[in-house]
């Protein structure tokens, strides 16, 4: 996969996150995200790729949505999963943690799932290895703090902050370790587990299949762990999951299975302030956005800071 594809990676989550970033607070949801998604989108036509939208937004309403065609199709093929705006209702509030991803990969990186939800537990390099999503919280906490050689107590789990979790969190607060609930947006939750500068050790419970596709993309790159399974499903859907391939619908869903291959690169912008990296500033004329980047092949980490003059170069 061509090199010059990680710049243009950071180039489509920083439009995203700028465009979001213009309604902060203002109460919109949707039109928080669409923004987002129409910016990404327009720079996806000028890039030079052949590719296929095959992890993308939940409406059709939107250009990416699952099997778009995107790029001027003389370039590499490539699979894209995209998240123009991960955690809508943060931003609309002028919450912490929204931010824009964009993972690209070689054909058939990333595991096409529909949007139905699926139960997950993920942890950095440092406990690689040592979960089991069939295992009660208590095992996977107390085996998490061995691997990270600190005590229960100091162990903290991210959780998103949903009526279904509500079991899980109890269970978690009877170990004793500590929580950190998130309103939304559990793909940085997933991936503040592999910096191990974050204030989170790992993340567990119930979430959106697609988001997890894209975590474990960015997991994968920071030799991360993660394991998932779909849950709730209707008679319905579980015979679509069987339509699709995967077989027993109840089957866990290793990191590897998720994302094939190394040819993966990930692009994560920040929205606004979060556990990972700062939102969008505005400043006279222009503005700064700060991301990251992550190479699955070589495992590099990059971090970008970037100041758009909007004089010189308007964002469309």
């Amino acid at each position: 996969m061509d090199r010059n594809l990680t710049i243009e990676a950071v180039r489509l989550t920083e439009a995203a996150a700028l465009f979001a970033s213009r309604h902060m607070g203002k109460g919109d949801e949707d039109l928080s995200y669409y923004s987002a998604a129409e910016a990404m989108n327009k720079v996806l036509s000028t890039m030079d790729i052949d590719g296929e939208v095959v992890i993308g937004a939940d409406s059709s309403d939107t250009a990416l949505y699952d099997g778009a065609r995107v790029g001027i199709k003389t370039g590499s093929a490539v699979d894209l999963a995209v998240k123009p705006l991960d955690g809508k209702m943060t931003c609309a509030r002028g919450g912490h943690n929204a931010v824009s991803v964009a993972a690209v990969g070689t054909k058939g990186s990333f595991m096409k799932t529909p949007s139905y939800y699926m139960d997950k537990i993920a942890v950095g390099k440092d406990a690689k290895n040592m979960v089991d999503i069939n295992q009660p919280p208590a095992i996977n906490i107390k085996r998490i703090a061995r691997a990270k050689g600190k005590y229960i107590e100091d162990i903290t789990v991210c959780v998103l902050d949903r009526k279904r979790n509500e079991p899980l969190v109890k269970e978690i607060r009877e170990t004793g370790a500590k929580i950190k609930l998130i309103r939304d947006g559990d793909i940085t939750g997933a991936i503040s587990t592999a910096f191990p500068e974050s204030s989170i050790d790992m993340l567990m419970g119930i979430g959106g299949a697609k988001e997890a596709i894209i975590a474990a993309a960015a997991l994968k790159c920071m030799e991360g762990d993660m394991q998932a399974r779909y849950v709730g499903l209707s008679a319905k859907e579980k015979d679509h999951i069987r339509e699709l391939g995967f077989g027993d619908p109840d089957r866990i869903f290793t990191i590897s299975e998720m994302i094939k291959g190394d040819e993966v690169i990930v692009s994560l912008t920040g929205v606004t302030d979060g556990v990972l990296l700062p939102g969008v500033q505005y400043i006279a004329g222009g503005a700064k956005t700060n991301s990251i980047l992550f190479r699955q092949k070589t495992h590099t980490l990059r971090y970008i800071n970037a100041v758009h003059q909007f004089d010189y170069k308007p964002i469309f």
